[in-house]
């Protein structure tokens, strides 16, 4: 019975290392792999420590260099300093040029593309999408995002899983998938205050 007990301790011990492991070697990878995460969350550090009104426990970074059916958009955690979860997220249609691994970005009015640039995530409501988040762009690049109806919302289309190849567009707001905005939507939803996103290229 001893014997028994041992192993399956032993077990239950390698199991937790190799758990353990596959988490430090996924976000490893990403961090190898991504360097440009690390100067935007520099960015988005000091215009925290510069703003009270911002949290400084998390923050989404969405990587538009990196392509639409692969994880994207990063929730960082500053405590920790690490990526505490990622999903794909849909970019604007107007940003695709017809070449592969190349896209746009525009501010302007019904261009439908993506505007790169610092975002603040603002109240919820209710919209033809079910419920959505406004956004409000913090530069000169993305400072059209309200009076474009650039929100953050779901669409049932987005996959919740990586796959090759490209997912579906949107009309220019940062879309992902239902189960992974119920994730991203608690985290918003228990911010006491706003939380910043930061689509970069």
């Amino acid at each position: 019975m001893k014997k028994v007990i041992i192993v399956f301790l032993f077990i239950l011990a390698l199991s937790a290392a190799y758990l353990l492991f596959y988490d430090v070697k996924e976000i490893g990878s990403l961090s190898s792999d991504n360097k440009r995460i690390e100067s935007q969350i520099t960015a988005v550090k000091k215009m925290i420590n510069q703003n009270p009104r911002y949290n400084n426990q998390i923050a989404f970074f969405i990587d538009m260099k990196i392509p639409s059916g692969k994880n994207r958009f990063f929730v960082y955690d500053f405590k920790a300093n690490k990526i505490i979860d990622k999903g794909l997220v849909a970019h604007g249609s107007g940003s695709e040029t017809g070449v592969k691994g190349k896209l746009r970005f525009s501010n302007v009015p019904n261009s439908l593309s993506t505007s790169l640039g610092k975002y603040s995530i603002g109240n919820s409501y209710y919209g033809k999408f079910g419920k959505a988040y406004r956004l409000y762009g913090l530069d000169e690049t993305n400072n059209n995002a309200f009076k474009r109806d650039i929100v953050f919302h779901y669409y049932y289309d987005v996959p919740y899983k990586e796959k090759d190849g490209y997912i579906c567009n949107s009309y220019g707001c940062p879309m992902v998938n239902k189960k992974y905005f119920d994730r991203i939507s608690k985290l918003i939803d228990s911010s006491e205050s706003d939380i910043l996103m930061s689509i970069y290229y």
